[in-house]
């Protein structure tokens, strides 16, 4: 028999918690998913002409939610409206949105995350993520970097998840035959960036 009446307060609050929890695994198994296939060298890309302009914007729009949940302001950056990558669309939405996703995880109430996308004068694509979050020292970035390395920052113990999130974007920005930056420092926040070759440009 189905529900008759209006739903409690209190029941609305066990289907909300239900649903993000199933969101929440489901965001897991993919991870896990994608990873192992990359590992076994099995990921292939499917390259096209890519605006990024329109993937910044896709991007803006599956973190929103989550921005404006934890109070932080989300802002992007494009130097040029009709920058365009070769690669593969999911591969570099994915990218932005796992390090997105790790900006605002990582950045407390009334801070910021933005986005940027240019042109280097080399002739490379320039796409990076900053945040005003609690940042990591310089020794800890490898950690970050490996698969299952989550630091021990109170933000992150309130955070569940895998630790894939940055082994992730290396390997799909390595398939791309790119560079991942980081820069970060306690206190001052993070910013990750990814450069595209001329090549892709």
């Amino acid at each position: 028999a189905g529900i008759k009446g209006p739903v409690s307060s209190d029941q609305q609050e066990y289907v909300d918690a239900i649903s993000q929890s199933g969101e929440h695994l489901l965001s897991l198994i993919n991870d896990i998913l994608d990873l192992s296939k990359l590992e076994a060298g099995k990921a292939d890309i499917e390259e096209e002409e890519l605006l990024v302009s329109d993937i910044v914007n896709q991007a803006r729009l599956l973190i929103g939610d989550r921005a404006r949940e934890g109070q932080i302001d989300l802002y992007s950056l494009v130097n040029d409206n009709d920058i365009r990558l070769r690669g593969d669309k999911r591969m570099v939405l994915q990218i932005l949105l796992n390090l997105l996703s790790n900006a605002v995880k990582f950045t407390l109430p009334g801070g910021s995350v933005t986005i940027t996308a240019a042109t280097t004068a080399a002739g490379e694509i320039e796409l990076a993520v900053s945040d005003t979050g609690i940042g990591m020292e310089p020794r800890e970035i490898p950690r970050a970097l490996s698969t299952f390395g989550q630091l021990d920052g109170d933000l992150d113990r309130r955070h569940e998840g895998t630790g894939l999130g940055l082994p992730l974007v290396k390997s799909l920005v390595e398939l791309h035959d790119s560079d991942l930056r980081i820069e970060s420092s306690p206190g001052s926040g993070t910013t990750v960036s990814v450069i595209f070759p001329p090549e892709r440009l």
